[in-house]
């Protein structure tokens, strides 16, 4: 009988920090890279049971599913149940396309008072509350990468990055917040 290779998460047991932060691995998810139209966006907020936000840079959270604003006619869609959205949407009377990124991307949880300043280090994005508020996400860079960074909480914020540069991320992610607790 033939061995089955069994394939290791990205950056599986990894953690970083310091004093004033915390850089994890997120769980796995599911992760749905959506396209449609305006018109299309009641009929695909009831098909995943989370509204698609239409504002620039904001997300819509429920039940352990997080819808994230990346263009006009652009979401990504993060759900930590590990649903099978693709198969949500097949009944949908709506134009769109919907593409399984699941395991394209890999998510870092970087949280703590620190969480802001461990971004910093490679990020231009203005991570100020008041600017970039809770629930707030963008697409941006960080470092080399690009990556869809979300804000879930005060000072926790998610990293969604490929896979390929996963380890450059952790790695950059775990220098910042090392400067973070200095």
């Amino acid at each position: 009988m033939a061995e089955v290779a069994i394939r290791k998460p990205a950056l599986s047991g990894l953690l970083a920090g310091s004093a004033t932060v915390r850089v994890t691995v997120a769980p796995v998810a599911s992760r749905l890279s959506l396209r449609a139209p305006g018109e299309s966006v009641s009929a695909l907020s009831s098909a995943l049971g989370v509204a698609l936000p239409t504002a620039p840079k904001t997300s819509s959270r429920a039940a352990g599913r997080s819808v994230l604003w990346l263009g006009p006619d652009e979401w990504l869609v993060i759900d930590e149940a590990g649903s099978d959205l693709p198969a949500l949407l097949t009944g949908a009377d709506a134009l769109h396309s919907a593409v399984d990124v699941s395991h394209r991307n890999v998510g870092i949880i970087v949280s703590g008072p620190g969480a802001g300043v461990t971004l910093s280090a490679g990020c231009p994005q203005d991570l100020s509350l008041e600017v970039f508020p809770v629930g707030a996400c963008s697409r941006t860079i960080f470092g080399k990468a690009e990556i869809v960074l979300f804000r879930t909480e005060d000072d926790t914020f998610r990293v969604e990055c490929w896979r390929s540069f996963s380890d450059y991320v952790f790695g950059l992610l775990a220098e910042g917040a090392e400067d973070a607790g200095h």
